[in-house]
This record gives C-alpha cells, sequence and structure tokens, in this order.
C-alpha cells in the first residue's frame, strides 16, 4: 500500500476533483512487484506510483523541493524517523518509479539513476576508493570509461591495472592485496570482445573487492551480469533504455547493503542525479524496450550474416554469429547477440568515410541503442584519445566501423548498406 501526498494550487480543475483534493493522505494500493510478472511486463507496470487522479501515463513531478506539514515532521524527515522525500537531488518520486522499474528488470534490490552514463560509472568506481587503493580493469572499455580508470582516479592516489579482459589468468596476476574493485564491460566497445564475468566475479570476491559491469551492449534483455556474480552493474540509459535520441541517462544498480554504506552518501553530497523530467521519458522507453530490443536484433543477425559474407569486408564481429572467436562462450553468457556489429573494410579510413557518406538511411552518429540506425568510425571518434599503439592492441583499425542497427524495415538497412559499399569502392 502506497500513501500518497497532495498538496496543490490549482485554480482550474473541475468540482469533483475538490473531493479528491481534500483528502490529504490517500491511500493507492499498487501491486508492482509480482513475482510471476515476466520481464516484458515489469518494463509496463513496474514502480509505477499513481497519484489520486489515478493517471495512466506516470505523473511527472518537476519539483526541487518538498513541504513539511510541520517543523517536526522536518526533523523527522531528515532523520529518517519519517518516509518522505527530502530534496530531488535525493530523491524524486519520478526518479524513484525509474529506479524501481530497472531494479525489477535487473534483479537488483536497489538503484540510483544518476544524470549520465558516465556519471553512473564514475560514481559506482570514486564511491568505494580512497587513495592508496587499486583498480583493475579490462583494457577494452570505451574511451571515457579508460579516463576514469587511467587518468582521473590516479589524480586522487588510486592505482590502475588494464590487462586483456578475455584473459582470466591475466585477472589473476594483476590482483594485489589493495585491489578494491574490478571493472569491465562485455561486449566491449566497439569491437564486441567478450568477458568471462562468472570468472572475474570469482577473482574480485576471493580477494575481497567488488566487480563493476558496464552492461550497455548487452543490454538487460540479453544478459545479466547479477545473476552471473557481478556486484555492482551500470547503464548509459541514454542508448537502448530510451533507445530514442531524446535523452542523457545512466543508473547504478546492486544490493541494498553496498548502496546504502558505499554508494548514498557519495550520490547526496556530490549531485549526479537524473532530472525528473529524463527519468519520466526513460520510464517511456523502458515501456517498449523488449520489443524494440528483440527487433533490432533480429535485424542485426541478418546484417551480421550478409557482411560476413561480403568480399569487400575483412572481418565481422557479432557476438551471435558462428564466425565470432568467441561464439561458443557467448551463446553460454547471452541470451542472443545484442543489436550492435562492429565490422573492418578493406581500404582502411578512406573507404570507411567514403562508405558511411554514401549511406543514406543509416545515419553518422556516436551514439547507440537508437530507434535510428547509427555508424561510426571508432578511431576518429569514440576512441580517438586512444594512443595508436592502444588501438592496435585493441585491434580498433583504421577501417574499423560501428553500427548500431534501428529499428527500420531491415530489407532497406541492407539495401542502403550494399549500395553504400559499391559506392564507395
Amino acid at each position: 500500500m502506497l500513501f500518497i501526498r497532495l498538496q496543490l494550487a490549482i485554480g482550474f480543475f473541475m468540482p469533483e476533483s475538490q473531493a479528491i483534493l481534500d483528502e490529504s493522505i490517500i491511500a493507492m494500493p499498487i501491486d508492482n512487484k509480482n513475482p510471476n510478472w515476466r520481464s516484458s511486463t515489469k518494463m509496463v507496470h513496474g514502480g509505477t506510483t499513481r497519484s489520486p487522479f489515478g493517471e495512466t501515463s506516470e505523473a511527472l513531478f518537476l519539483t526541487q523541493g518538498y513541504i513539511y506539514d510541520s517543523a517536526e515532521s522536518a526533523e523527522a524527515r531528515f532523520m529518517g524517523e519519517e518516509e518522505g522525500y527530502v530534496y530531488s537531488r535525493y530523491a524524486n518520486p519520478t526518479v524513484s518509479m525509474f529506479e524501481e522499474r530497472m531494479c525489477l528488470l535487473e534483479g537488483a534490490e536497489k538503484a540510483f539513476a544518476t544524470a549520465t552514463g558516465m556519471a553512473a560509472v564514475t560514481a559506482a568506481i570514486a564511491c568505494q576508493l580512497s587513495a592508496g587503493d587499486h583498480i583493475l580493469a579490462a583494457r577494452a572499455l570505451f574511451g571515457s570509461c579508460r579516463y576514469v580508470c587511467e587518468k582521473l582516479m590516479p589524480q586522487y592516489g588510486v592505482e590502475c591495472t588494464l590487462v586483456d579482459g578475455k584473459d582470466i589468468n591475466a585477472w589473476k596476476a594483476a590482483i594485489r592485496p589493495n585491489t578494491k574493485v574490478l571493472f569491465l564491460e562485455s561486449p566491449t566497445n566497439p569491437t564486441l570482445e567478450l568477458v568471462d564475468i562468472a570468472a572475474v566475479a570469482d577473482i574480485a570476491h576471493e580477494a575481497g573487492a567488488k566487480l563493476i559491469v558496464d552492461n550497455v551492449f548487452a543490454t538487460p534483455i540479453w544478459q545479466k551480469p547479477l545473476e552471473l556474480g557481478a556486484d555492482i552493474v551500470v547503464y548509459s540509459a541514454t542508448k537502448h533504455i530510451d533507445g530514442q535520441g531524446r535523452c542523457l541517462g545512466g543508473v547504478i544498480l546492486s544490493d541494498r547493503e553496498w548502496m546504502d554504506e558505499s554508494l548514498y552518501d557519495y550520490y547526496r553530497h556530490t549531485g549526479p542525479s537524473m532530472s525528473p523530467f529524463n527519468a519520466w521519458v526513460l520510464l517511456k522507453g523502458l515501456e517498449t524496450l523488449t520489443v524494440r530490443v528483440q527487433q533490432q536484433t533480429n535485424s542485426a543477425e541478418k546484417i551480421a550474416q550478409f557482411l560476413f559474407e561480403h568480399d569487400d569486408v575483412n572481418r565481422m564481429l557479432y557476438p551471435g554469429h558462428p564466425s565470432h572467436p568467441q561464439a561458443n562462450f557467448a551463446a553460454k553468457q547471452m541470451i542472443r547477440g545484442s543489436t550492435l556489429i562492429a565490422f573492418e573494410l578493406k581500404g582502411g579510413k578512406r573507404r570507411s568515410f567514403a562508405f558511411e557518406n554514401a549511406l543514406r538511411t543509416v545515419q553518422i552518429s556516436n551514439n547507440l541503442g537508437d530507434a535510428k540506425s547509427l555508424i561510426t568510425h571508432p578511431s576518429t571518434t569514440t576512441h580517438k584519445n586512444l594512443s595508436d599503439e592502444d588501438r592496435e592492441e585493441l585491434q580498433i583499425t583504421d577501417g574499423t566501423i560501428r553500427l548500431s542497427v534501428g529499428l527500420e524495415d531491415v530489407d532497406d538497412l541492407l539495401e542502403d548498406i550494399d549500395k553504400a559499399l559499391i559506392a564507395s569502392a
């Protein structure tokens, strides 16, 4: 049973609404944790809190602060002795609905929503590290994630080691007595290699450390890091969760103890919180997440096969394709192969640019997970700040292209890609 207090000053509501507003406390029974719900149903109904107006769509609470009935109530609220909201930097009803729905999807006990995906990554790492600690991360990371690990945290006395994420022995060898955090993404950006989450989790726990997994490329539909042993999962909700190019957002999910003891104070005082409006947009995105990701994956599988067979493609990387170097492991760790494809064109940067410029349906953008198919050249965009040696080590060549498959008709996408390959030859 949820109790919702409304104190509104509206001069144009219908007379019959007055009776509702006259009641200061109104009970709204909402069963938003039905254990029998499947994933798609959770994404439509999970976490919903309705006002006395009984709105169909989630309410958007655009407020910074909250009113207390008395000074005693304010004191009790700040002491944690009375339930309720204090300030929207800490928590907000609309943001809370998004967090609860993400918990239901991910199987987490608690979540904190953030302004961006990188705010989620940075907060999850920084909140549990101090000078003298050590972070161990996979080498294949998004450029900004590498910056946080390699450049930002060492400024505050935190040591960092990067390893080949695929090599479990490398993880074991790099563990130190002061290792507190292990961090990885799987599949990786942009070359879609996989890291054994369960094996790395075992290494982390044996050392008394926490494992953080960036699960953006897999999506919460096709991979469940917490079930595989990860301690913390982070998302850029900007990607598939919104999935329609509208707003930024991020989210951190874990067990209640870690969230309360490690993240809560950091989140409360440093202010990476999500805006209520963005939370509302993301709630709308979650309603269609399952059907979008399923359709995008269906199309990605067909496009991956087309690229695999094309003479102008040196190599094609897609976790759901038999040609992937880790195809057997992908089938074990993931439900399906994601909405992303990486491929290397013959002809390097010149050919890659000509190919991108010849596309008409697929659009050039460094974003991903969108309803629109998007393509980018990682060595000059998302991973441009890496050294030539680092890019070579990660097999990001001048011919490497990352394709995020959208919701267009797959035949239109195939025709567009085919024509662009011919035009760029």
